[in-house]
């Protein structure tokens, strides 16, 4: 059964790898032997990262992007080519939050919060995925969504609307990449205390997150690394195209 998960010969390309979640997720995805090239715009946290890899034994190397810039993409993306020859795996993991109310919210910082979160998604994926169709590779994009972009989260609106189109982007390739064997799936964490969501999490937050939360505590980021090998595995998810898969510890199964 190990073999399932096994992902040596594959390369993965983790956008926003240089992040709290976005790198246990790039480790994980490392572990099971996956070569992976780490993407974010600050290229020395991203250098971190593929030192931790390089050091558990794993191989990896660091790219300079903005998801909001088409042309730092296609740098990047030409430059992992020359690097790996192409890629199997897209995991798409940047982020950005705001805790600005509604009628505060300038359309300056709204623009700025969708230009990551939704439009820098749609653009990885048409640049990344179309070379994953000339490369004739059949593979995974994994996108990280939010339990917001189902409920919606107070304090954070133009975050929560930004996941929401994110699942519906997800859905939508899964349909429009089938015919090119490429599955597309989101997975939606929890609560984690990543950088986006320190500033909102308050005693009051927490103490209300924890009353909504089942398992009565926040995730680890490690927590997040089966669902994203399990999805960027051909063998053990072969089938699975369109899914929102959640790691929420029981948020969205929660009412009253």
């Amino acid at each position: 059964m190990t073999d399932l998960f096994d992902l040596t010969g594959k390369t993965a390309v983790a956008i926003g790898g240089n992040s709290v979640l976005g790198s246990a997720m790039a480790k994980g995805l490392a572990q099971q032997g996956a070569k992976v090239a780490i993407v974010g715009r600050n290229v020395e946290k991203a250098e971190e990262v593929v030192k931790e890899i390089t050091a558990a034994g794993g191989e990896a190397k660091s790219f300079q992007a903005d998801v909001s810039s088409v042309s730092s993409l296609e740098k990047a993306a030409d430059e992992i080519e020359k690097w790996s020859g192409g890629w199997d795996i897209l995991l798409n993991a940047p982020g950005k939050n705001s805790t600005t109310p509604f009628f505060d919210l300038g359309m300056n910082e709204w623009d700025d919060i969708m230009e990551v979160n939704l439009k820098g998604i749609v653009i990885t994926c048409q640049i990344f995925a179309r070379k994953m169709i000339e490369q004739e590779r059949k593979g995974s994009i994994i996108n990280i969504s939010s339990v917001s972009s189902t409920i919606p989260l107070s304090r954070v609106f133009t975050y929560s609307v930004s996941k929401a189109g994110l699942n519906s982007v997800t859905q939508f390739l899964a349909r429009e990449l089938a015919p090119n064997g490429i599955r597309v799936n989101a997975i939606i964490p929890g609560f984690f205390p990543a950088e986006q969501n320190r500033k909102i999490l308050d005693e009051e937050r927490i103490e209300s997150i924890m009353r909504h939360t089942p398992m009565d505590r926040f995730g680890n980021p490690e927590e997040l690394q089966g669902a994203a090998v399990w999805l960027a595995s051909e063998k053990a998810s072969s089938f699975v195209t369109g899914t929102l898969v959640r790691v929420d510890g029981g948020f969205g199964s929660m009412t009253i």
